[in-house]
């Protein structure tokens, strides 16, 4: 957000889009094709779209086909905030420097997450509304092994001139090396491209039996450990409510404001992704998506000391889906 003001702004904004009905987040995969293949990437697992099938067996658009079919979605939702995925979204950078502009002038605010696998055009830094992310899994000889063709090298050099937010989405593996998150931390505090550092848990599926899966020790440690790091490190951007709820996520998704207020689309721009952007079966009592961590934290503080915000929430939603009806 660019002030206070800003802030206050989008926040009466997105709960009037809530009294009409209407889902004041929106999430959309740019595309269904990506160079890399990123161990646990849950767009590629076969159950991410349900019945729809896998990401890869989706059409998508390009061209101004694209640019057209992704605004007539922001217009029909009238987001107030945009998150744009992939797939590699830079694999449509052509058509993101059209969509990119008219987005920032229509006052969206834009989260673009990208591995930086291809350079990033610069004159998208003088785009106001426009917060890049980089997904990092780690420090080099990790991340290099698990998401080649993106590198460190590449990120580097692609990132170079921009001010940017640098993600990474904690696994086991990172978890069970002493001193490896805040080694990340110092190393990415130090670049001058990087404005903040974000930190997420892995997020697992239904069943799922996996290297990146935490167990509840390792997420207890990981919590305790990303409270040191976030007071040794100015550029690391974690509220305490976030880290709280990493170890008490909501419980469904019928409990996750983040997921009740994000309208989440894939690649054909037609098909839902449910219960939220992880789609598929994610086991909610492991969420570790700062997203939902945060608007949740807000969601459990108190009016005048003993209404839960989340209740007003939950009754506005309501309301809204009534009048909707209607």
């Amino acid at each position: 957000m660019n002030s206070n003001g800003g802030t206050v702004s989008q926040v009466v904004q997105a709960w009037g889009r809530v009294l009409r009905g209407q889902r004041p987040l929106l999430s959309i995969e740019i595309t269904r094709e990506c160079p890399l293949r990123c161990p646990g990437c849950y767009a590629y697992e076969p159950g991410h779209l349900g019945a729809a099938g896998s990401l890869t067996q989706l059409g998508d658009f390009k061209g101004d086909a694209l640019v057209e079919k992704a605004l007539e979605l922001v217009r029909r939702h009238r987001p107030v905030f945009l998150s744009i995925v992939g797939g590699e979204p830079l694999v449509r950078y052509r058509e993101l420097e059209i969509l990119l502009p008219q987005l920032d002038a229509m006052g969206v605010e834009v989260q673009l997450v990208t591995s930086a696998v291809r350079p990033i055009p610069l004159a998208w830094k003088d785009l106001p509304n426009l917060h890049l992310v980089v997904s990092i899994d780690g420090l080099q000889p990790e991340h290099d092994k698990r998401r080649a063709p993106a590198t460190y090298d590449r990120i580097l050099k692609h990132i170079a001139g921009h001010s940017l937010i640098v993600h990474c989405t904690v696994t086991r593996q990172q978890a069970q090396r002493v001193g490896y998150l805040e080694s990340f931390a110092a190393f990415w505090s130090a670049r001058e491209e990087v404005r903040k550092i974000w930190f997420s848990l892995y997020t697992p599926q239904q069943g799922e039996q996996s290297e990146e899966r935490l167990a509840p020790p390792d997420r207890a440690q990981v919590v305790a450990e990303l409270a040191r790091i976030r007071q040794n490190f100015s550029k690391v951007d974690i509220p305490p409510g976030v880290l709280e709820t990493y170890l008490r996520p909501p419980a469904s998704p019928d409990e996750c404001i983040f997921a009740q207020m994000t309208a989440c689309y894939s690649a054909d721009l037609a098909t839902r992704i449910t219960p939220c952007q992880f789609g598929g079966r994610p086991v909610c009592s492991e969420c570790g998506c700062m997203a939902s961590a945060g608007l949740a934290s807000i969601a459990r503080l108190k009016v005048a000391g003993f209404i839960p915000i989340a209740g007003i929430y939950s009754a506005s939603r309501k309301i809204g889906e009534r009048f909707a009806g209607l």
